[in-house]
């Protein structure tokens, strides 16, 4: 068995961002991975880096959230340098598009809100009203009233990313460690952590970082912290390659580098079902074909679900644990707009043992729970 420095509990996303930050530092890092039984998030990542929308009664989020997208250029470029895997990062800006008269207006007084929220700190975006809004996507639909547009918003292949984040942790002398799904972490008198995958120990380490999506629940609780986050199904339909042009990222649909559309959003309360459901599969294509008419003509590929990670107010949860402090917890759903954030500047809260005081609006202590 190897003593680590640093565990890092999850192989998804932020797990792989944390892991690989972690291992530039010098440190000895091990990344503990379940494997493909895990419930992966990234499967069903629709892949945009996200700013239009984010942070409504947080603005702290919404600076954070501008923060990575900021660095997501620089970040991706580094990544693709170190490993020669590129995440498929482009930075276009997108349109938040409105498929009614309704939902136009609401997403209006959204970002009007977030932009009183921000005070001087702004709040970037533009409104772009049909006909208009067809010179920048062409083949819009007649009924779309318009869009708002943010220039720091872009979209990335999210597997790719997950990829390269694991081939530059590798490249750093991380220690990847796979099949193992963790049941219980026990605290050490004399400081550190050992954990185990039923009866076997996995590792010893003397920090520990628990990034293990829905798992981190009941890890949480053992080291005293009550993670309150719960599943949200999201499924995702993929059309078949096609030669029309989308320029831009939109929260209905964005096209993929190999020529694919993927259609979405959708938001279903399912516990851990995994299953998709055609009555939601159709409402994506319906407001999908609405927004883009041409999508009609298009066959459908494949579809799928992926089950989100989300908090009763729907920001991240940043959380270290007061019985034994070596230990914290990540939570969120947005782990490709804050890859950036969670491999250059999380990672150094890890080091230093204490997450920055302008990062604890992120606490537990902001839920009715023990923290």
């Amino acid at each position: 068995m190897r003593h680590l420095d640093i565990a890092v509990v999850g192989g998804g996303l932020l797990g792989s961002a944390f892991a690989y930050g972690l291992s530039s530092h010098g440190v000895q890092v091990g990344l503990i991975d379940e494997g493909d039984n895990a419930i992966r998030t990234a499967r069903g990542n629709f892949g945009l880096v996200w700013v239009q929308g984010k942070g409504r009664g947080m603005p702290e989020y919404a600076r954070w959230t501008l923060a990575s997208a900021r660095a997501w250029a620089d970040f991706s470029a580094q990544l693709g340098e170190e490993t020669g895997t590129a995440t498929g990062y482009h930075q276009p800006g997108g349109f938040f598009v409105a498929i009614s008269k309704d939902e136009f207006n609401h997403n209006l007084k959204l970002l009007e809100q977030l932009r009183k929220e921000a005070g001087a700190d702004g709040y970037e975006y533009e409104v772009v009203e049909n006909p208009a809004l067809r010179e920048h996507l062409p083949g819009i639909g007649p009924e779309v009233p318009g869009a708002t547009y943010c220039r720091h918003d872009g979209h990335a292949n999210p597997l790719q990313l997950l990829r390269a984040l694991q081939e530059g942790f590798e490249r750093n002398g991380g220690s990847y460690i796979p099949r193992s799904h963790i049941s219980e972490i026990r605290p050490l008198a004399v400081g550190g952590f050992e954990i185990f995958s039923g009866d076997r120990l996995v590792t010893g380490c003397e920090k520990l970082v628990i990034a293990a999506g829905h798992g981190g629940a009941d890890l949480g609780r053992q080291l005293g912290m009550d993670i309150p986050i719960h599943p949200v199904q999201g499924q995702v339909v993929v059309t078949e390659r096609s030669p029309a042009h989308l320029a831009y990222p939109t929260n209905y649909v964005r096209k993929t580098d190999e020529g694919y559309f993927m259609l979405g959003p959708s938001a279903r309360d399912t516990g851990f079902d995994l299953e998709t459901e055609t009555t939601t599969l159709r409402d994506i294509v319906r407001q999908c074909s609405k927004a883009f008419p041409y999508l009609r003509e298009l066959r459908i590929q494949r579809s799928w679900a992926a089950l989100r990670i989300m908090t009763p107010d729907g920001f991240p949860v940043y959380a270290q644990s007061r019985d034994f402090p070596g230990a914290f917890s990540f939570s969120c759903h947005s782990g490709v707009t804050l890859a950036a954030l969670h491999a250059r500047e999380v990672p150094q809260w890890v080091l230093a043992g204490e997450i920055p005081s302008a990062h604890r609006c992120f606490g537990l202590e902001r839920f009715d729970v023990s923290a």
